[in-house]
């Protein structure tokens, strides 16, 4: 990085020094100001809750315009990903920083299949886990535990390490969601089929039984593929934080996917689609399309406490460009498999018009994001809502292992240590127990 010839002057009104700070300026994006002198001059913290002023470091994987709903991967736009690349063509890009040639591709898409299987000794670990246990808390100890199962490639700092095991990460994970899956309904496992695409393998081992041969309808192969790109990265949000964060101490790139497997499961990140169909199913419950009038009420009210799943952006203040995406997805899987009369996507189609349409959310942008259709695409396809933040896991591993290995590839990266105002009581002492209260 090469500081800009413009600099930031920091003054204070107490007659303390003013300091000269460095801006740096990235090849698209604001430009940054250089802190880490702040303290060892002035010894003072910079203070940003939740960092959304804070660029925790310098990468060239993925860029946000949320302004002009703008997404790239590696500078190519998602809408072009999406409609001309599959889904390891993208993930070989996330990795690689270019899309593969052919004989690339073939080579990278062997790797990866033939690396889909998992030591049997997991289907053991499963059983550990009670039959109704959410699939998440499951797929954060099945993740973790590949460390223990594949010691061999443990070390961050090795190259090598690193390389088997982004391709073990990416190739496994479809397997490990599929028997999760499988472990809550009571079916038996299936096997990874290696004449198979990604999606179409993974379709095959959640839908397939022993009892009969299973074809992959390819529409819902399609989706499923579009839904792993889109998924594929975000820049620096919450589980890619929290993964570059926990590979910042040395630990092994396993352990750091299981933590970002951890953060997504929160509602407000991975679990928002499972929460904007869980809205869905409610408002169904309460009269379905009858009473969506009221529901919007509700919504518009700020003394009611309802909000809409599934609509607006914390980064996108435009239409999410994923959205847009999907929703072609969307209706494509409605048509394939007939389901436009069903009640919950007629409440959806109907909530998508007023929200695209009402001067109220069209004013505050509450768009309907990537999250809303992903749902209905995946509900359609037949995955339960509660397997729906897996498969965003599963999809944004390939993202999770391409900024791991950027920051310990990086020069300039240091342990994550952020600092505190802290706000509690000044130094005192103990008493005895008779002499307190």
């Amino acid at each position: 990085m090469t500081p800009s010839d413009v600099k930031a002057t920091l003054s204070f009104s107490d007659g303390s020094p003013s300091m000269e700070l460095p801006i740096y300026k990235g090849t698209i994006g604001p430009d940054v100001i250089d802190i880490r002198k702040l303290y060892g001059q002035v010894g003072k913290f910079t203070y940003d809750p939740g960092f959304l002023s804070t660029a925790s470091c310098n990468s060239t994987i993925t860029y946000i315009d949320g302004d002009k709903g703008e997404l790239l991967y590696r500078g190519y736009p998602i809408e072009q990903l999406a409609t001309q690349c599959d889904f390891l063509e993208t993930c070989y890009l996330l990795l690689n920083g270019e899309l593969p040639t052919g004989d690339q591709k073939s080579e990278f898409s062997h790797l990866v299949t033939h690396h889909t299987m998992v030591n049997e000794q997991m289907q053991f670990f499963l059983r550990g886990f009670r039959r109704d246990a959410h699939p998440m808390a499951i797929l954060t100890g099945l993740v973790g535990a590949l460390s223990a199962f594949y010691h061999d490639s443990t070390d961050i700092h090795n190259p090598e390490h690193r390389a088997i095991s982004a391709i073990r990460l990416i190739a496994k994970m479809p397997t490990l969601v599929s028997m999760a899956y499988k472990y809550t309904v009571g079916q038996p496992y299936i096997y990874p089929k290696n004449d198979l695409s990604y999606a179409g393998n993974f379709m095959r081992m959640m839908f397939a039984t022993p009892c009969e041969e299973y074809a992959p309808n390819e529409v819902l192969v399609r989706a499923m593929d579009r839904i792993f790109i889109l998924h594929a990265d975000h820049e620096q949000n919450a589980s890619t934080s929290t993964v570059r964060l926990c590979g910042s101490s040395g630990t092994n790139p396993f352990a750091a996917i299981a933590a970002g497997v951890a953060c997504l499961w929160g509602p407000a990140h991975g679990g928002a689609n499972e929460a904007a169909l869980n809205m869905l199913e409610d408002m169904q419950k309460a009269g379905g399309v009858e009473k969506i009038g009221e529901f919007v009420k509700q919504v518009k009210d700020k003394n009611s406490g309802i909000k809409l799943m599934g609509f607006g952006h914390r980064v996108y203040k435009n239409y999410d460009p994923r959205a847009k995406l999907m929703r072609e997805t969307c209706h494509e899987v409605l048509d394939a498999l007939g389901l436009h009369d069903d009640p919950i996507f007629k409440l959806a189609m109907a909530l998508e018009k007023i929200a695209l349409e009402d001067e109220y959310f069209v004013a505050r942008k509450l768009y309907p994001n990537v999250d809303f259709y992903s749902g209905i695409v995946q509900r359609a396809i037949g995955i339960p809502v509660t397997l729906f933040t897996a498969i965003f896991a599963l999809a944004r591993t390939v993202g999770w292992i391409a900024q791991l290995n950027e920051m310990i590839g990086d020069p300039e990266y240091k342990i994550g240590r952020p600092r505190q105002l802290f706000t509690g009581s000044t130094q005192r002492q103990v008493v005895s127990i008779d002499k307190r209260g």
